[in-house]
């Protein structure tokens, strides 16, 4: 273990919130292992992780886990949770030229805990095998696949370091892993964490066929708040042919059908995270993402950076 790599996770701490290191030092060096715990709490089928760990370790992994559970039920006391992006918000994640720090709303994040954005000029990026992919029993393509990615200093260091699975990136491949995974259909996920120094620290790009935070989503019927919308949904203009393409599995979150009559796609708002998946499947440009201030505001950086900033 490269030592400087731990003091630098240690030293984003404040003196109060130290402990907190030990939960994040613990979910980096053992993401596999963390993950397959969170399968088995949510009572999904998952695959033995590859990585062996001591008991004890496997412990504190399974307790992390439940507490992250424990704290999920309401937004005033979430500490893991994600906020769903456009491509053109995710790549502006990865790609900053300068110094960032913000704190955006609850507008933004509907959640007390875990939202601020704290990225160096030209922060590292770290990509790795989609964790969730290679644990799932029935993944939708065959593991491994990168496209979990590390966003950030200590996490990204650290994380490639520590992890076999994991390896930095430039911030070009970055933008072209993300645009290939998008082409796949992926959802784009900005995940905060209270024990990453109340920030964000990730980016999932997944599917409701492998992705243990989507499927729980869907399985849950979003009643439980471990996932924020995007700020927008999809809308379908009255050039719609009845085509079908956006229907065949293309909506990681169950909100696309056909009316009665099959003429023409038809959107579920409530269920809509607005990731634009379904935008760029269809083949006459139909559908648009439009934005809808009662599902929040998006992540968006650049216009964040023109906002008065919470306290």
């Amino acid at each position: 273990m490269h030592h400087e790599l731990a003091k630098g996770l240690y030293d984003i701490y404040p003196l109060e919130h130290k402990n907190d290191f030990f939960p994040a030092f613990l979910y980096m060096k053992y993401i596999e292992n963390f993950i397959w715990h969170a399968f088995q709490a949510s009572g999904l089928p998952v695959k033995e992780p590859r990585q062996k760990v001591s008991e004890e370790t496997d412990a504190m992994l399974k307790f992390y886990v439940q507490q992250i559970a424990d704290s999920s039920a309401t937004t005033e006391t979430n500490i893991y949770h994600g906020k769903v992006v456009k491509l053109q918000d995710a790549i502006k994640l990865v790609t900053q030229k300068k110094d960032l720090h913000l704190v955006p709303s609850e507008k933004v994040m509907p959640y007390k805990l875990a939202r601020e954005v704290i990225l160096k000029a030209n922060s590292p990026v770290a990509v790795g095998t989609c964790v969730c992919r290679s644990l799932s029993e029935t993944p939708c393509m065959p593991p491994p696949y990168e496209a979990c990615m590390f966003v950030g200093d200590p996490f990204a260091s650290f994380i490639a370091e520590e992890s076999k699975m994991f390896r930095k990136v430039s911030q070009d491949e970055a933008v072209k892993i993300l645009e290939d995974v998008h082409k796949k259909g992926f959802v784009h996920t900005a995940y905060f964490k209270k024990e990453m120094g109340n920030r964000f620290m990730a980016i999932c790009n997944c599917c409701s066929c492998c992705c243990v935070g989507i499927r729980m989503w869907n399985m849950l019927e979003g009643m439980v708040p471990i996932m924020a919308s995007s700020g927008y949904v999809a809308e379908v203009s009255d050039d719609c042919n009845g085509c079908a393409s956006c229907t065949d599995g293309t909506c990681k979150f169950n909100a696309i059908s056909m009316s009665k009559d099959g003429q023409k796609a038809v959107i579920n708002e409530a269920k809509c995270m607005g990731c634009g998946v379904c935008v760029d499947v269809c083949p006459i440009e139909a559908i648009k993402l439009r934005r809808d201030p009662s599902r929040g505001e998006p992540l968006d950086i650049e216009e964040l950076q023109r906002q008065p900033q919470a306290a």
